[in-house]
């Protein structure tokens, strides 16, 4: 059990942590959470002991073990898996004295306690773990110098989870994931034996990993029974409670007040007066609930082009003239939501790079419409930024001719205040600088968006924000990211990336989901689309003929709800049941019926109009 008792702790006199108290129990899997700068990464720093503590206490079982991914692996010459297996220091030093060891009695206590650590099934699931983070067989075997940085750091979350501590702590663990190492990370957490604790604003893994949100608010800790999406319903309704009592609160001071105004100066209520002012005195305040900061992107809105905007003719796209990605035939409109799906490796980056113009066909044809502007932004993009200057400064140098409140304005509708505005980039936060990235991404109004894993750094209020500013966005969006949640709010359609092939992929993200974590292979012979029986995309006057008949037929159904509405109406007045009256009930009720049957055929022929533009707009 991990054990938070009124805990204290500032950072430069600005408290964190103030009294804060909460209890993990044993075998838990919870999720921290809380606004950027709010505490939770000192939060584990304390937790592991690197900070010391001001006030009340910290406490776990006793030789209880903390593990977390605190750094990336260095770049040696040890081998993935041999990194891994380091990692079980209790495993690896009693080999060590297996080796050594000439006493009887001491090799015979040794062997028992390797299998009671089952140090022989080891290299298996090391194996096992490092191949749900992306890493196949011939790679584990590959030394840790030929991996790049982000790369090395899944090696040290393969260590970690591998090692197995009694309290895992995990900060930000699918920021360099990909969407299959997530999905394979939130079901491994889901199983894990011991106590886990998550900074994340991974929706998904919020969801399905975990089965409780400690809170980290106000400089205090609240835990919350629950998955993400419980705990999001549970605070909306405290808020609105909150809130309700702190209105009912300010109109029952103002009247008390108002009656004090009127009559203090008047000897006779002089005492009534004097007692609604102690009343006002012993009122304990009820504080409306913080309103958050809206966070918001606003994307400005291209004019529209003709269709498609973009057009791929067998071609094939590579580096140093070998083709990483053949035969592509794709099209793309202005109202596409594209998300790519495939493991890393299997070239969604270089897809991306050859849309947005950064990588040129090896061969074949890519039509682009004349006036296309394409915004990119991807994670590397924000090692690009020139750190001594401020956000202010890199738009002036990309808008020479736009005034400083101009710019300003910009910057504040990516939520970039003037504070941050004359910061430098380097002192700013992750989460800053990709709102600056991609505030960069779209300042010239591009008909096409292209986001690699744009989450990353984002809390949760901005992922949101991203996703309603994507939903009004008027251009095509290309969209790699291992946050389903985003995937799943964005995209309308899916392309595939496996085996040098981009194929569109039929089922949904849960399906995908679900095809990943399967160990069977037939899922995934079932649901990969084969080339042969694709059918050729409607043109674009096709579908929106298919447009333009579902919206008549749901007009049509709408007005004759409305008839059948008043001739209900009619039928209801008892006056029309009158004897003298009788003739004409029945030719109301005659046409009330026509209206039914008519308002079932139109409701058939919008259902029918409706699959068929959902067929045509997969």
């Amino acid at each position: 059990m991990l054990r938070i008792d009124n805990i204290s702790y500032s950072v430069e006199g600005r408290p964190l942590l103030d009294g804060a108290s909460a209890v993990i129990p044993t075998g838990h899997k919870v999720g921290l959470i809380g606004r950027n700068g709010s505490g939770k990464t000192t939060l584990f720093r304390l937790i592991r002991g690197e900070l010391v503590l001001e006030g009340g206490s910290i406490s776990l079982p006793s030789r209880s073990r903390i593990g977390g991914v605190a750094q990336e692996v260095p770049a040696s010459a040890t081998s993935l898996i041999d990194t891994v297996l380091a990692a079980d220091t209790e495993r690896a030093a009693l080999l060590d004295e297996a080796e050594k060891t000439t006493d009887p009695t001491r090799i015979a206590e040794v062997q028992t306690r390797l299998a009671d650590i089952d140090a022989w099934s080891a290299p298996a699931r090391a194996a096992s773990i490092l191949k749900g983070l992306g890493f196949d067989d011939d790679q584990q075997i590959l030394p840790c110098s030929d991996f790049s940085g982000g790369w090395r750091m899944r090696v040290a979350l393969a260590a970690v989870l591998f090692s197995q501590p009694d309290l895992l702590l995990l900060d930000e663990p699918t920021n360099y994931l990909d969407l299959e190492g997530a999905v394979w990370l939130e079901n491994y957490l889901a199983k894990y034996p011991h106590t886990v604790l998550i900074i994340s604003h991974d929706r998904g893994l919020l969801n399905r990993s975990v089965g409780g949100i400690l809170h980290l608010e106000d400089q205090s800790l609240t835990y919350y029974q629950g998955p993400y999406d419980q705990f999001a319903r549970q605070r909306a309704e405290q808020r609105a409670v909150q809130a309700a009592q702190a209105k009912k609160q300010d109109l029952r001071r103002a009247h008390l007040q108002s009656f004090v105004d009127r009559f203090k100066a008047k000897a006779s209520k002089a005492k009534q007066a004097q007692s609604r002012v102690k009343m006002l005195e012993k009122m304990t305040p009820i504080a409306a609930p913080e309103e958050m900061a809206r966070r918001v992107f606003s994307f400005p809105q291209p004019e529209e082009l003709s269709p498609p905007i973009i057009n791929l003719e067998g071609a094939e796209v590579g580096y140093d003239g070998k083709p990483v990605l053949r035969k592509l035939s794709l099209r793309i409109d202005q109202d596409d939501r594209i998300a790519l799906l495939g493991k890393n490796g299997q070239g969604k980056s270089t897809l991306a790079k050859l849309l947005s113009g950064r990588l040129t066909a090896l061969s074949g044809r890519m039509i682009t419409s004349n006036k296309l502007r394409i915004g990119y932004f991807a994670q590397h993009q924000l090692d690009e930024l020139e750190p001594d200057e401020t956000p202010l400064q890199h738009l002036q140098r990309a808008r020479r001719e736009e005034g400083q409140a101009r710019l300003r304005a910009r910057l504040a509708s990516f939520g970039l205040a003037a504070e941050q505005a004359d910061t430098q980039v380097q002192r700013l936060s992750g989460g800053q600088k990709a709102r600056l990235s991609l505030l960069l991404a779209t300042l010239d109004a591009p008909h096409m968006l292209i986001l690699d894993e744009p989450t990353n750094h984002l809390d949760m209020e901005s992922r949101e924000a991203l996703v309603e500013a994507l939903s009004t966005y008027t251009g095509a969006v290309i969209l790699i990211s291992h946050d389903m949640h985003l995937l799943g709010m964005v995209a309308d359609r899916l392309w595939l990336v496996k085996d040098g092939n981009v194929t569109p992929y039929e089922d949904d993200l849960e399906d995908y989901r679900r095809m990943l974590l399967s160990s069977d292979s037939k899922p995934a012979r079932e649901t990969t689309p084969k080339p042969a029986p694709v059918k050729a995309r409607p043109s674009r006057d096709a579908v929106l003929a298919l447009r333009s008949d579902a919206r008549k037929c749901e007009e049509r159904v709408t007005k004759l709800n409305e008839m059948r509405d008043r001739l209900a109406k009619k039928l209801a007045d008892p006056a029309l049941y009158d004897d003298t009256r009788g003739q004409e009930a029945d030719v109301w009720q005659k046409k009330y019926a026509e209206v039914m049957n008519a308002l079932d055929r139109a409701e058939a022929m919008w259902m029918t109009a409706l699959e068929k533009l959902d067929t045509a707009e997969a």
